[in-house]
């Protein structure tokens, strides 16, 4: 009989299957928001609903970013906003940690923990979770 995996690297690992839908070749990101182990939204980047998208057009490149994607984080709570669900109180399950902007949505959104497969950049994440009580957790 073989092993199941953890509730963690179940919703890691539809993290992972949702980032393959990202439109921006320049990074992959997957997000998925759980309550109770059931999932209420994802997310991927990709550009402004009815837009072009970086992989057909190219990238909108400002301070060394591509601005043209919104981020997987976000989308998945405007996509939980979009259809009526709360998210309060729940976790997100990101295949990297959220940049600062993306880490405030979800701080004001009610989420309460972030599990990230791979750290992105952006310190401030850490200090402002402790701060938050938020749980910042490196899947291993």
């Amino acid at each position: 009989m073989s092993e199941r995996v953890s509730w963690k690297t179940y919703f890691m690992n539809i993290a992972k299957e949702v980032a393959t839908r990202s439109t921006c070749d320049r990074k992959h990101v997957g997000a998925v928001i759980v309550r109770d182990k059931t999932i209420l939204s994802t997310g991927y980047n990709g550009s402004i609903k009815g837009l072009k998208h970086c992989d057909d057009i190219g990238h909108e490149m400002v301070d060394g970013h591509c601005v043209r994607t919104t981020h997987a984080e976000a989308n998945a709570i405007v996509q939980a906003a979009k259809n009526g669900v709360s998210i309060n109180g729940s976790e997100i399950f990101v295949t990297a940690s959220p940049c600062y902007n993306c880490f405030k949505l979800i701080a004001n959104s009610g989420i309460n923990k972030i599990y990230y497969d791979e750290f992105y950049r952006d310190d401030r994440i850490i200090k402002y979770a402790s701060e938050a009580n938020i749980e910042l957790i490196a899947m291993d």
